[in-house]
């Protein structure tokens, strides 16, 4: 993105090129992968991006990292317990590190990442609704690299960040039940095409029907499911249907 561009343009144009990561059917990893690469080509002096995630119970992991350097810098916040992108994950605000060196917040994070040739960072966190998810964070090597503008891309960055991953479960979630929901309408289909079977031969009502199913399963330790698919399964339909005679 060319850096001349005013604010306003600024935030449309990284709009652009990332709202479409909400439409389906995108994964959560291809997404954090493009939001993790729109990251370190739109923040001015960055070394590398990624995602820390955190899951029910609070552990972090690195995801999408666009350098090795951002999982070496991320391996020691988590093994330390400190650093920024916990910091703005726990505290669900956007961190700025000027200068490593001179930092004391977290002074055994601090020494070991500038050990690694880092001078800077900054962590944005990723808030859906009542819950963080993580932080979006880079890295550089020079100091005092992030400025305004810098923080406000990242803060819009994690925004959408924080969008695109909360739609990304729920479609997931969605995806699950739309299998779970298909598996049951199919088992419904089985048990009514046995049901008509069972009223035609036996000259039955449908609920009687049921009821026969319902003992024959109980008598032979099966499931509903399992005792009307032997039924209409081919080269079964022309045995008598179970039950008493």
């Amino acid at each position: 993105m060319p850096h001349h561009l005013p604010p306003a343009d600024e935030l449309s144009s990284l709009h652009a090129r990332t709202s479409g990561l909400l439409l389906p059917p995108e994964t959560v990893g291809t997404a954090i992968g493009l939001l993790t690469s729109v990251a370190a080509e739109t923040v001015p002096g960055c070394a590398g991006a990624g995602l820390t995630l955190v899951d029910d119970d609070g552990a972090p992991t690195s995801r999408g990292a666009s350098a090795e350097v951002v999982l070496r810098a991320d391996g020691l916040q988590y093994s330390l317990g400190e650093g920024p992108c916990l910091t703005a994950c726990a505290d669900r605000l956007l961190v700025r590190v000027d200068d490593l060196g001179a930092d004391r917040r977290w002074p055994r994070w601090t020494r070991e990442a500038a050990a690694l040739g880092l001078r800077s960072a900054m962590s944005a966190p990723l808030v859906a609704g009542d819950r963080a998810l993580g932080a979006l964070k880079v890295y550089s090597t020079v100091g005092g690299a992030f400025g305004e503008r810098s923080a406000r891309v990242l803060a819009l960055l994690g925004a959408q960040a924080a969008i695109v991953l909360a739609h990304a479960g729920s479609a997931q979630a969605a995806g699950r039940l739309s299998d779970d929901l298909r598996s049951a309408l199919r088992s419904r289909d089985v048990i009514n095409t046995a049901r008509g079977v069972v009223m035609e031969r036996r000259d039955v009502d449908g609920d009687r029907a049921l009821a026969v199913l319902i003992a024959a399963g109980r008598h032979e330790g099966r499931t509903l499911h399992d005792v009307a698919v032997d039924l209409v399964r081919p080269g079964t339909r022309r045995r008598r249907p179970p039950g008493p005679s």
